[in-house]
């Protein structure tokens, strides 16, 4: 086998334990954690213990482990390692910076329409205890071919619902980059640069878990005030630890509401003064050799090809899907195109999308159902086969045949 700092796709399969024993689409959801970087969570435990947990000999090694965890997504990022907070989640990245925005009664926070329930409710409660204004920016009935030649006509449409939801009083914009129900990647660079024509120029919060580790993301991250990712879906790294690139406005006009000893930019003058960059809203002790983790999972990622080589490898597998379900009587794609990036969705005529998940599950094949819109939705990585996507489809038009 080849050297396990650059395998090659096939062998990175090799490499991930929870791949040898079933047929797997969930990626957007979990991705599966490989052999190395496992080994890396347990190396960085062992030398914590031996260096003792509380010494003055960790401190050197835990910092250092942190700058280059941090320099890493940073980099990913296309942003300074200062705009770079390290999280435990999408959840946190997006809560943490949201709700130490100054906000005045009335503002309007206009919420994609395909947004997560996690980061609506935290809107509809962040709207209640400041008497802000919900709108609706209109997305999800977008479903425009996503290959090259049609990104205009998509931009355009995503465009056109901006301006149909921006109001005078609009404050904040929340969009996912890459959609996590239809699959579809929104133009966050040219949102951002409409907003900056608002006269309010509001923030553009954008959630980022189904983009960092499926797509290039360095524009979108650097065009965002608060880009908000994890590393345990498609970077294929641990749960618990992620990022959250913010702008420098971001950094400016937003104060910690949850603050602990790492916002504080000294523990021992005495002083509260906050970190003047990300760091404010890292919050206390966390799980380090998490950062091993996902260094490893990062490195291994980076081994088989830049970000737009690797979407190359998700769109073959994803546009494979797409044309056997296209192609299939009673199957029904979300979108009218080739997926852009490795999320496929789609409705079976005459079948529930969970009796669908639970039927392929007992066949050890593992999609995912969602409520909104009602339908199934597949993943693919780059660690996805062409005979895995075959055996989809073959097993979807089984069910089709005994329904």
């Amino acid at each position: 086998m080849a050297s396990m700092n650059a395998p090659t796709p096939v062998q990175l399969r090799q490499l991930m334990p929870a791949l040898a024993n079933k047929t797997y689409f969930n990626y957007g959801g979990q991705g599966p954690l490989p052999i190395p970087s496992l080994e890396a969570i347990t190396a960085s435990w062992r030398r914590i213990q031996e260096l003792g947990p509380f010494t003055t000999d960790v401190w050197p090694w835990l910092s250092g482990e942190v700058s280059s965890m941090r320099g890493a997504l940073a980099a990913l990022c296309g942003v300074p390692p200062a705009r770079l907070a390290l999280t435990e989640n999408v959840s946190s990245g997006c809560v943490l910076p949201l709700w130490g925005l100054p906000w005045q009664p009335g503002d309007q926070l206009l919420i994609g329409d395909c947004e997560h329930p996690g980061i609506v409710a935290t809107c509809g409660e962040l709207a209640r205890r400041e008497g802000l204004v919900l709108g609706t920016l209109a997305v999800k009935a977008i479903r425009g071919d996503c290959r090259a030649d049609s990104q205009p006509t998509v931009a355009g449409a995503v465009l056109d619902a901006l301006e149909a939801g921006l109001t005078p009083r609009t404050r904040l914009v929340v969009l996912s980059h890459l959609l996590w129900n239809t699959g579809l990647v929104m133009p966050i660079a040219a949102v951002a640069t409409r907003l900056r024509d608002h006269p309010r120029q509001p923030w553009l919060l954008v959630d980022a878990a189904q983009s960092v580790g499926s797509l290039p993301v360095a524009e979108a991250a650097r065009s965002a005030d608060i880009y908000a990712f994890t590393g345990h879906k498609w970077c294929c790294g641990p749960e618990g630890l992620g990022g959250v690139a913010l702008s420098e406005r971001m950094l400016a006009a937003s104060q910690p509401t949850l603050g602990g000893w790492r916002s504080l930019a000294s523990e021992s003058d005495g002083g509260s003064a906050w970190h003047r960059d990300g760091r404010r809203f890292e919050v206390a002790t966390s799980c380090t050799p998490l950062l091993a983790g996902l260094k490893t999972s990062l490195d291994l990622m980076a081994s088989l090809g830049s970000c737009a080589d690797r979407l190359t490898l998700i769109r073959e597998r994803s546009s494979q899907l797409w044309r056997g379900l296209q192609a299939s009587e009673g199957f029904v794609p979300l979108l009218v195109g080739p997926p852009p990036a490795g999320l496929v969705s789609f409705t079976v005529e005459g079948q529930p999308p969970e009796a669908v998940v639970q039927a392929l599950g007992r066949q050890g094949i593992w999609l995912r159902s969602l409520d909104e819109p009602a339908c199934l939705r597949a993943c693919t990585h780059i660690t996805t086969t062409a005979a895995e996507v075959e055996t989809l489809l073959a097993a979807l038009a089984a069910l089709r045949v005994s329904d």
